[in-house]
């Protein structure tokens, strides 16, 4: 543990700008308490005396004693697109609006005479040309406004839209950090608890390890453990880090919980929140001239109600859930980088998303198709984990950090689950056909 965080470990290079291809994956992270006895390097494994309280004896959980206590969402809504306050009272405004027009448009259409009607239609077709010309120099004002928003991202170099200004934000951070910090003020452990320690040191250990990136040591990072059973941490933009006790109980050790922080600071460092409100506010502002044209022309309110839904439901499911898969994936690599420059082995990264995923299924938790969440699956965030690796690799390697002794933790991983099944082969009833997840009686060899 000492050698993890020696302060000859740090490595001050620029990170490799990501390259262009990104990552669009899926699922709710339903996620519990699970502990897997994978290998880990000598003196560098936190084991579970670190993350319990000081003075109390270590806990050890089985590999089979999962509890299902809630949604692991690395950047929870609230966190993942605050928005200015004009906009929040602004936005329904204009939906309104939007409803009116559309409304009004449709019935005095209705009230016109047959033969107006027709002489309407009649001009239409004449100044076909004109209002082509209209629509197009409408539709060119909004590529032009898309395009002269555009910004390089922070450290990936990528394109982004930012519409809002970041001084706004400065204000929502804190404004959502007061909040929080109400809701949890009878909940938040002592800087002398050890669990509390442990967490401030891998996030000073990752600053540290990463200071010569501008947007990391512009922030000042202050940390908040919670106790609470949730499976979750997230950061604020102001540098606020929130990390749940329920987590500390889901990592196996302190290469995954820094991979975690890492791509909890990522989310801050590339501003994530800045760049899913200004997305999610330009296509809001797009959809108002669909919404006018849904209430027009639909001959019932009814109806009109039900092609906004669509409408809703197509913009949710073909952008804003998509893009949010985008920045998870962004924030799995940039953070992957940031735990590869602190010396953390990286390998374990994965094998955290894997023993969630192995955590829903002894619960049963059935497999949303990817298109329908905000965030990776667990089987396809390691996966893309498992093709990130060999990079983050030689990113620690060329940190001069202490080569990994031991076998692969992945394959730890692997050997554990192939001798999981053959116990549970051997051992069930021969008239039992599934086994009650509840009740595991199985466990993990210690290596």
């Amino acid at each position: 543990y000492r050698n993890f965080f020696g302060k000859g470990l740090r490595c001050l290079l620029d990170v490799p700008h990501a390259s262009g291809q990104e990552v669009n994956r899926n699922a709710h992270h339903n996620s519990g308490r699970f502990f897997s006895q994978s290998s880990q390097p000598r003196g560098e494994k936190i084991p579970s005396c670190l993350i319990s309280s000081v003075g109390q004896p270590p806990r050890h959980l089985p590999a089979w004693n999962i509890q299902i206590n809630g949604s692991f969402h690395t950047s929870p809504s609230l966190q993942a697109a605050p928005v200015p306050l004009f906009w929040i009272i602004v936005k329904p405004a204009q939906k309104l609006f939007a409803i009116i027009l559309g409304r009004s448009i449709r019935n005095w259409w209705k009230a016109l005479p047959p033969n107006k009607r027709e002489l309407f239609k009649e001009s239409a077709r004449r100044n076909k040309w004109k209002i082509l010309l209209g629509v197009s120099s409408l539709g060119v004002v909004f590529v032009m406004f898309y395009f002269t928003h555009l910004e390089e991202t922070p450290i990936t170099g990528r394109a982004r839209l930012l519409v809002f200004g970041k001084e706004h934000f400065r204000e929502l951070s804190q404004m959502e950090y007061d909040m929080w910090m109400e809701q949890f003020k009878n909940q938040m452990l002592p800087e002398t608890d050890a669990r509390y320690q442990v967490v401030e040191r891998v996030v000073g250990h990752l600053s540290e390890s990463n200071k010569d990136i501008p947007q990391v040591s512009a922030l000042k990072w202050v940390i908040h453990v919670v106790d609470e059973p949730g499976v979750n941490a997230f950061v604020l933009p102001n540098g606020q880090v929130f990390v749940f006790t329920g987590l500390l109980d889901a990592v196996s050790d302190i290469h995954q919980l820094s991979f975690i922080l890492g791509h909890e600071i990522a989310h801050a460092v590339l501003e994530h929140a800045v760049k899913k409100a200004s997305l999610v506010h330009f296509l809001d502002f797009l959809s108002l001239i669909f919404l006018t044209m849904i209430w027009a022309i639909c001959p019932r309110d009814s109806l009109a109600v039900v092609g906004q839904w669509i409408q809703s439901k197509l913009q949710e499911f073909m952008f804003d859930r998509p893009y949010s898969r985008t920045l998870e994936a962004e924030a799995d690599k940039v953070g992957l980088q940031f735990a590869a420059k602190a010396c953390v082995d990286v390998r374990a990264s994965s094998v955290f998303w894997q023993q969630m995923e192995l955590a829903e299924s002894i619960q049963g938790q059935p497999k949303l198709p990817e298109w329908l969440s905000t965030h990776p699956s667990h089987e396809n965030r390691a996966e893309h984990l498992d093709r990130l690796i060999p990079e983050a690799l030689k990113i620690r390697e060329s940190c001069n950090c202490p080569s990994l002794s031991g076998p692969d933790p992945r394959l730890i991983f692997r050997l554990n689950m192939q001798h999981l099944l053959e116990s549970s082969k051997g051992r069930d009833p021969p008239n039992s056909t599934k086994q009650d997840p509840s009740k595991p009686k199985l466990d993990f060899p210690h290596t």
